[in-house]
């Protein structure tokens, strides 16, 4: 399809079918933007034209590929520092065995029992380690969570979680050379910068029409990613860490936190959901469910076992401890950009891509549907969030600050 203007028309068309369908059926758009992607590339390559929905186009992989960045980056913005000065311990230890379980339990399992490389089972096992932020955050909204301890050491503990992702991501799969070198120490100088350049910059240049505040940020964001792209990483890892460098000066102006979100959700995740939805083999799910079965299972007990008693080695009781656990057991946005780095990098097949991001949808909409239909603490909701004994409704997972995941 040569007409740009068409094909993006197609797409933005695809994005709002998929809020739709979101709305209706009270799923995160993000979900519903990789089924939608899946079943469009699917019907469109088979029927209209041969290439499908043209996500290999120059422009619409920069499109989403800055969604997946910035998308990052409001993830780690998101952060609230408060809840690490009250909570560290806690989310520090339910973090990572969070991180640690499904990422050993997935990667032997993915090795053993369905013989995949090493490096295969090793992509597999990061890709199904992480917790989404963007399930979480937005049940624990709706339900008031987010403002009872109980709601912040969960959204603690999922970006640590996360957090553990990213940097295994990073050192896995980015080869050690003097560009790494070179990346980490230009890093950690922008990581140190930044807290202290940023609200100084803002407060004398900022508030403008021409949105300084924006193109500040995108210039890092790029430039950062572009740094790591030139050391074998990928782009989307420094974006997490200078979200969170900036939690407690970006994260907390609203006004401009909106403003990056209605770029972001409005224009360039949606680009990112669907393209990372084409790249899914409906064929190669067909041909091998049991994949899909083995991995959802091995991502799920591997969170369970570990996450079951160290949750309660906190005094998180009966329901409020299998809330917990199942809340940490999900999984969206991190988990597909970790399988669309490993097949951009021909780590894994498309085949085994299908199968990852299969499993990370399954990992989003399962366990939050099961734990607020049977295990919600409502002894815990704040009195205005209450719920009637015996509701089993399930929260809406809406647009949130890291869709996604």
């Amino acid at each position: 399809m040569e007409n740009v203007w068409v094909l993006a028309a197609l797409w933005v068309g695809l994005a709002l079918v998929a809020t739709l369908l979101a709305i209706w059926f009270r799923i995160s758009t993000a979900l519903t933007e990789i089924v939608v992607g899946t079943v469009a590339q699917l019907i469109i390559g088979a029927f209209v034209v041969q290439g499908g929905l043209g996500a290999k186009t120059g422009w619409i992989g920069f499109l989403a590929g800055t969604g997946a960045i910035v998308l990052t980056f409001l993830a780690g913005a998101e952060l609230d520092p408060g809840i690490f000065r009250t909570k560290w311990k806690e989310a520090m230890v339910v973090g990572l065995v969070g991180f640690f379980g499904p990422f050993i339990g997935c990667t032997l399992v993915a090795y053993f029992l369905l013989h995949w490389s090493w490096r295969s089972s090793e992509l597999a096992g990061v890709a199904l380690s992480t917790t989404s932020v963007a399930v979480v955050y937005a049940v624990m909204l709706e339900l008031g969570f987010n403002k009872t301890d109980f709601g912040k050491a969960i959204l603690a503990a999922c970006f640590v979680n996360d957090l553990g992702t990213v940097i295994a991501l990073g050192l896995i799969f980015s080869p050690f050379t003097y560009k790494t070198l070179i990346f980490v120490l230009a890093s950690a100088g922008v990581f140190v910068l930044l807290p202290f350049l940023t609200p100084r910059f803002f407060s004398k240049y900022g508030g403008r029409v021409s949105e300084l505040e924006a193109k500040f940020l995108l210039f890092f964001l790029f430039a950062m990613g572009g740094l790591a792209v030139w050391a074998g990483s990928e782009a989307v890892l420094p974006a997490y860490v200078i979200g969170m460098v900036l939690a407690g000066t970006v994260g907390k102006d609203h006004v401009l936190v909106r403003r990056l979100r209605t770029l972001t959700f409005g224009l360039l995740t949606p680009f990112y959901f669907i393209r990372a939805g084409s790249f899914v083999s409906v064929p190669a799910l067909i041909a091998a469910p049991l994949v899909f079965v083995v991995l959802f299972f091995a991502k799920m007990l591997s969170k369970m076992v570990g996450l079951v008693p160290t949750v309660r080695a906190f005094k998180y009781q009966r329901e409020e401890g299998l809330y917990y656990t199942l809340m940490m057991s999900t999984g969206l946005t991190f988990g597909t950009i970790s399988a669309l780095f490993g097949l951009n990098h021909n780590v894994i097949t498309q085949a085994q891509y299908s199968y990852l991001v299969a499993t990370v949808i399954g990992s989003a909409v399962i366990p939050t549907v099961i734990a607020n239909a049977l295990f919600l603490p409502r002894h815990l909701l704040p009195k205005q969030h209450k719920e009637p004994q015996g509701s089993a409704r399930t929260p809406q997972v809406s647009e949130v600050p890291m869709e996604a995941e």
